[in-house]
């Protein structure tokens, strides 16, 4: 067993002499083949691009190398640098550096390749099949080196993954500045992606992958929470979620949250899964209680959960495809639904890349062929989109309510030429409303979102448990004092109260994978008014070091995406992606320790435009200053744009904002009846 380096040793860069070439760990899950079809002038381009991380003397023996990984695994990864060092958030105070705000992006960045939380850590994948962190080894030594040695009065530039360098800056511009994929409109096509990342030039850093701030499953834990309880609410008219079926898809990377998600909202979730490996992660996890690959003992098992109105997580080992058509067998034969609701969060936003398996082939069947006859591979993907809609819409018929999770599979089902389109709409749709099911943002976070409540997520950088179990405390007590303001709406109230009984009830579902992280909904109220108290909390020292908050890009504000994130925005802005940009840029001057903006994310590359950022509460005067001018414009920005478009729950939140802080004036539009 190699040595195991110190912090130090991984900050000083790129080692020379180089480390000893690695074999591939297959100990460790790794991503599939990634397909690029690259001419041969582009191949010996990728491979000179690869080697200039590193002086001439090593190009000899690198460029075979890199040309082997290339052609086996579709990108060079450069494995022979992975360091030797248990990956995880280490403790602030114990990265090397000068500035500590570098040193929480240092323990954001490892918290993201922590093998407990990235789907492929190997090849830099936190989550979504291809939410890449990094393009290569090579980005991740030098990014770290940099970090190590920034001051207070340097930023770091990154471009997609490669850490362009440090340039002078002030005390008060952000520490890092982060853009992903920001390629030319005319080239962001799926094929331009595959080419461009295997030349090692571009990127997908999904959204918190590439941003440093992704904090495990428990993110989209409690956004699928949220979104199950109020499909309750709208779909099925109840609270109490016991004895209602939630059928879904997918159990890797952040879908491996439903299952737990189904179990805090009260229902029975049963969720299909193709690879055994992550079915079995979650189930020993504990986050899925229950498994079977055998469909009439699922069956059996979900009649069970039913009649004992049991909250209980079922993993299928098989391809949803059979799940849906087991279902529409049973209900033909006997007329009774085992569905309430139904949804999917396979990786459709990379349906020919491992995102989504077809139907007839094992897990490993279908791999082989992904590589061997990419061409079959799409045409069996796209068969069995057909089959998977055909089936929903049986019991969709029959009163099963599904909806769309922002994962593309309308846009994907749509072009295999799925029956997914209401009659009279035409086979260009460019509109969520042509399609037969809404996406979960119409449906029922888009409201949410125009109330101005969305995914804000902190971090505690001393890694300390009671850290993170203090900043629960202080997040439930403000938002238990928010509730009592008479200005707060009905509505407000709603969420305010799903997020005390979320916070009473992480802790208990052991919701913490890697570092100690929270998320919950809120407001601009209530984001302020938290992260003043734990940047007191800080200062006084009841939390014991620096905390870093964040979001998921999937936000008010944050994202522009006509499928997911801006579906219910309907006066043909849906496309227009000035949201997110103007997000990312007033972030930036407003107080933001870093910030990122990414092409793709959630449902793909060149389907979406997304920012987001961090910041650092260190106890100062100037943090709780930041944090209160940067998250009143991080969440005013996409009111403002929500109500513009015609939101009326977005108008009545943005007038109260403006009656709140006369500073505050924008354009709202006037009622237009004709």
């Amino acid at each position: 067993m190699s040595r195991q380096i110190s912090l130090q040793e991984l900050c000083s860069g790129i080692p020379d002499p180089l480390p000893d070439l690695k074999t591939r760990d297959e100990m460790v899950p790794h991503a599939p083949y990634r397909n690029h079809d690259l001419t041969t002038h582009q191949t010996e381009v990728a491979i000179r691009n690869a080697l200039r991380y590193f002086p001439p003397k090593y190009h000899q023996t690198l460029s075979k190398e890199f040309r082997d990984e290339l052609e086996k695994y579709g990108h060079i990864y450069m494995y022979r640098l992975i360091p030797d060092i248990e990956m995880k958030a280490y403790p602030i105070d114990e990265y090397p550096c000068k500035s500590k705000h570098a040193a929480a992006i240092m323990h954001m960045i490892m918290n993201n390749l922590d093998h407990r939380v990235a789907q492929f850590p190997h090849e830099l994948v936190t989550y979504g099949g291809n939410g890449q962190v990094f393009s290569n080894w090579a980005q991740f030594r030098l990014t770290m080196k940099y970090l190590s040695v920034m001051t207070d009065e340097q930023t770091l530039v990154m471009c997609s993954g490669h850490p362009q360098g440090l340039y002078p800056s002030t005390k008060n511009s952000p520490r890092a500045v982060i853009s992903n994929g920001m390629v030319i409109p005319n080239y962001s096509s799926t094929n331009d992606y595959n080419r461009m990342f295997a030349m090692g030039v571009s990127m997908y850093g999904q959204m918190t992958a590439g941003s440093f701030c992704y904090i495990g499953p428990q993110g989209i834990v409690h956004g699928t929470t949220i979104t199950v309880l109020n499909a309750g609410r709208k779909y099925l008219g109840v609270d109490d979620m016991r004895g209602k079926i939630f059928v879904t898809s997918g159990l890797g990377g952040m879908s491996g949250a439903q299952a737990k998600a189904a179990v805090i909202a009260g229902c029975v979730g049963v969720i299909a899964e193709v690879d055994e490996t992550a079915l079995n992660k979650r189930h020993k996890q504990g986050w899925l209680m229950e498994k079977t690959s055998d469909l009439d003992e699922l069956l059996d098992m979900i009649k069970k959960a039913r009649n004992l109105k049991q909250a209980i997580s079922i993993g299928y080992h098989g391809n949803v495809v059979d799940l849906w058509e087991k279902l529409v067998k049973e209900y033909k034969n006997t007329g009774e639904l085992h569905a309430d609701l139904g949804s999917d969060q396979t990786s459709l936003h990379n349906p020919f890349n491992g995102g989504y398996y077809p139907v007839g082939l094992s897990f490993s069947e279908a791999n082989k062929l992904m590589q061997d006859d990419p061409q079959k591979f799409k045409t069996l993907v796209q068969e069995s989109l057909v089959r998977h809609v055909a089936a929903i819409n049986v019991l969709s018929d029959g009163g099963m309510y599904f909806w769309d999770y922002g994962n593309a599979f309308l846009l994907e089902a749509k072009m295999a030429g799925a029956d997914i389109l209401k009659k009279g709409a035409t086979v260009d749709a460019s509109s969520t409303t042509d399609f037969r099911y809404p996406s979960y943002v119409q449906h029922i976070m888009g409201d949410i979102f125009s109330l101005g409540f969305g995914p804000f997520r902190w971090v505690c950088t001393s890694a300390m448990a009671t850290d993170l179990a203090e900043t629960d405390c202080l997040a439930a007590e403000v938002i238990s004092n928010l509730m009592k303001t008479e200005t707060v709406t009905e509505a407000a109230k709603q969420q305010y109260a799903d997020n005390i009984k979320w916070i009473k009830e992480a802790g208990d579902h052991k919701l913490v994978v890697g570092s100690q992280a929270r998320i919950l909904y809120s407001d601009q109220q209530g984001r302020v008014a938290i992260a003043r108290a734990f940047n007191q909390a800080v200062k006084n020292g009841r939390i014991s070091a620096p905390v870093v908050i964040s979001r998921d890009h999937h936000d008010v504000s944050g994202t522009d995406s006509p499928f997911r994130e801006t579906s219910n925005i309907y006066d043909g802005s849906a496309f227009c992606a000035d949201m997110a940009v103007q997000n990312c840029i007033g972030d930036s001057f407003r107080g933001a320790t870093w910030v990122a903006l990414h092409n793709g994310g959630g449902v793909g590359w060149g389907e979406v435009i997304n920012g987001g950022f961090g910041m650092v509460l260190d106890g100062s005067d100037e943090a709780e200053e930041r944090a209160k001018m940067m998250l009143n414009w991080d969440v005013n920005n996409g009111v403002t744009r929500r109500a513009w478009s015609g939101n009326q729950h977005a108008k009545e939140t943005i007038e109260k904002a403006m009656r709140d802080d006369p500073r505050l004036k924008v354009t709202v539009p006037y009622d237009v009846d004709l």
